[in-house]
């Protein structure tokens, strides 16, 4: 297991998604899973640079680990900011048009249909959420 911890913003989305890619290579993560958990890690760490820390900035740390039986990675995003369960907001209804769907939404829509788990706990004044996409 790895992690790494720095600033949330914007801008460390792509030293984010370069180190997790790292991580994946060492473990022979396929292309495609990498991509999709490189969407992931751009909805999940964006809405934590946006929202987390509402007077400012604050630390996200960001951990990947290889798993086994069956292969896996598990990515985690731990944040100290406004305790916040994304996996309650109700899925858009994709069957609408963009005009008529209310905004937001699909950003999580799409990372919990692109993952093979997703997980969300608040503990110890923290939001930890978790992704697993098996390979």
């Amino acid at each position: 297991m790895k992690e790494i911890t720095l600033d949330a913003t914007i801008d460390n989305i792509e030293t984010v998604t370069e180190f997790v890619n790292g991580q994946l290579d060492e473990c022979g993560c396929p292309l495609k899973a990498q991509m999709q958990i490189d969407i992931a890690i751009d909805e999940l760490f964006g809405n934590i640079a946006h929202y987390a820390y509402r007077s400012g900035v604050g630390p996200a740390t960001v951990r990947v680990e290889a798993l086994a039986n069956p292969a896996a990675v598990m990515v985690t995003f731990i944040d100290h900011g406004v305790p916040y369960n994304p996996l309650e907001k109700e899925d858009p209804d994709v069957t609408l048009s963009a005009g008529e769907r209310e905004a937001g939404g699909l950003g999580i829509f799409l990372v919990k249909k692109s993952m093979d788990g997703i997980m969300y706990e608040y503990k110890n004044g923290q939001n930890i959420l978790r992704i697993r996409k098996n390979i």
